[in-house]
């Protein structure tokens, strides 16, 4: 049986201050792929010198946060002490679980011209691992498994694909994939998840009989497997994994349990959190400016 389309989601554009993103998840109409329940795509943005991203810290609990670059840096701190640099094809793997503050400001090409373009996603633990010892773990883009298939290049930044693994971690079953589809391209992808979704990065696809275009995501429903292909290039991100129970969120806080995140707010309100080394500013509660 051949996949089909469940849905297509256009992204709503948030206005970031320095720049905007293109977020897909959560939707009003679906919060979750797999574990997936928050995606951002960030940029293209350009940046004269002297400017680039600059988060203030902010905290976390409940989910892990996943920093994927196309072009450009980030300069990640957080309250563990951690200080480490993202680039291209690089990941930043930092785990919440029952709490942790990070800032994300511009790395060594903070005094060029440069230009920031990537992904930045969010994977809800498992119930019983919400409340986990926050981490951090940065995994080098040569660590990733990448390889050609009917003229697209696979890179497996999560999870297990067509016989390859990547080392980086996961809490539940998940996949994610960075397909750099050339033109002409046609790929036949198998559906190896309990819930699976293709976002367009850049670039138009067809699939499923429909022409999607960048910004979009395409969660997929049932069948064993399609075609992929794009007449002139595209680069594609594969996501999914097996479904979770639902989540309340609010701001940069997930939980199973309202009251968990009522707590996440009141302990950040009295500056309960640890904070981070070397960055004290702080974001304050949506409203509480």
């Amino acid at each position: 049986m051949a996949q089909t389309i469940d849905l297509l989601i256009e992204p709503a554009v948030k206005d970031l201050g320095e720049f905007s993103v293109r977020r897909t998840l959560p939707d009003k109409r679906r919060q979750r792929v797999g574990p997936f329940i928050f995606f951002d795509h960030m940029g293209p943005a350009e940046f004269p010198p002297g400017t680039g991203v600059n988060v203030r810290s902010h905290p976390h609990i409940g989910i892990a946060t996943v920093t994927y670059l196309f072009e450009g840096e980030i300069l990640h701190r957080d309250s563990l002490g951690v200080v480490q640099a993202i680039h291209p094809g690089a990941i930043n793997l930092m785990t919440a679980g029952r709490g942790i503050v990070h800032s994300e400001r511009p790395g060594s090409d903070l005094e060029r011209e440069s230009t920031l373009h990537g992904i930045q996603s969010w994977i809800a633990l498992p119930a019983d691992q919400q409340e986990i010892a926050p981490d951090f773990a940065h995994y080098p883009a040569d660590e990733l498994p990448q390889w050609e298939d009917g003229g697209v290049t696979l890179r497996l930044i999560m999870g297990t694909y067509a016989g390859h693994s990547s080392p980086v971690k996961t809490y539940s079953r998940t996949l994610y994939a960075d397909l750099d589809v050339a033109a002409g391209a046609r790929l036949q992808l198998a559906v190896t998840e309990q819930q699976m979704a293709i976002y367009v990065a850049e670039g138009e696809i067809g699939v499923g009989g429909e022409t999607v275009p960048g910004g979009v995501m395409v969660v997929l429903d049932g069948g064993d497997g399609l075609e992929l292909s794009s007449d002139s290039g595209a680069r594609v991100m594969l996501v999914g994994g097996d479904a979770l129970g639902e989540r309340h969120m609010y701001w940069n806080f997930v939980s199973d349990s309202t009251a968990r995140i009522e707590q996440a707010k009141e302990d950040w309100r009295a500056d309960r959190f640890p904070a981070v080394p070397g960055d004290d500013e702080r974001i304050p509660l949506p409203g509480e400016e």
